[in-house]
């Protein structure tokens, strides 16, 4: 297991959730959320990039349950090239996410919380779920996971 800061991305059409672990990949937590339909994201993607240093971003790629991928999976790689494209000196990985959103969500209900009314915290929830999945496959498998960009 590579040790070093990761964030994880859920690019949503309206919101990025965004999360991250620790240099020692035990902890990942939520790190908030960015509002995709400003044109001011990249430079918000950025400015957490400079301030957590990880040694990568992980970006979840919807993908079908069959494993193919989805309508929105151009805008994902779109929208990952042009933060490639502002952070050359970082790797990017495609990484699975079916279902985190739904986990997510499920998560929040049996918690209490009322969903529509944490949108944000979705998001975010399921960031920390494409960051869990990729830490678990690189733990089992010893390689990267997903794909690099």
């Amino acid at each position: 297991m590579r040790l070093g800061v990761r964030l994880a991305l859920d690019m949503g059409a309206k919101r990025i959730g965004v999360a991250r672990c620790d240099r020692e990949c035990i902890l990942s937590m939520p790190a908030g959320t960015i509002d995709a339909s400003q044109p001011d994201w990249p430079s918000r993607v950025q400015a957490l990039v400079a301030e957590h240093a990880p040694i990568e971003v992980l970006v979840g790629n919807p993908v079908t349950l069959r494993g193919g991928e989805e309508i929105a999976s151009a805008s994902v790689r779109e929208r990952t090239s042009v933060l490639k494209a502002l952070l050359p000196e970082i790797r990017f990985r495609l990484v699975d996410e079916r279902l985190t959103t739904a986990n997510a969500l499920r998560q929040l209900r049996e918690a209490g919380r009322d969903a529509r009314a944490a949108k944000s915290r979705i998001d975010a929830a399921a960031a920390v779920g494409i960051l869990e999945f990729a830490l678990d496959v690189e733990r089992r498998t010893g390689a990267a996971p997903g794909e690099e960009l």
